[in-house]
């Protein structure tokens, strides 16, 4: 799951995909537009994954499958918020500490 999910565009696409079906280039378009290339491929791969079909009407929907896993992936979201809040109010924090130990040195490593 991790493997399709880290794919580029598949969050984007299952997440357009979320309301209602959509054709390729509504689905382009909603997406930011990937190139239809790749946009093609994830679609497969998608595919593939039982996640979304193509209906007779030649539009793209999530399969009850994929209804489920954008399900699953509610809690990351809230995780991600949560995450995203942690690393703002640390952010003063970072940048007092760039200050006074200068910028991190390219291939520089921190023995401990």
């Amino acid at each position: 799951a991790f493997d399709l999910l880290g794919r580029r565009w598949v969050l984007r696409i299952l997440w357009e995909l979320r309301n209602e079906g959509l054709g390729f280039r509504e689905l382009q378009r909603a997406a930011d537009d990937p190139s239809p290339t790749l946009l093609a491929e994830r679609l497969v791969d998608l595919r593939a994954a039982r996640v979304v079909l193509p209906r007779e009407d030649g539009k793209y929907e999530l399969t009850e499958l994929g209804r489920e896993l954008l399900l699953s992936l509610g809690p990351l979201q809230t995780w991600a918020k949560m995450w995203s809040r942690a690393l703002a109010e640390a952010e003063p924090e970072v940048q007092a500490q760039r200050k006074t130990t200068g910028p991190a040195r390219r291939g520089s490593r921190s023995v401990e």
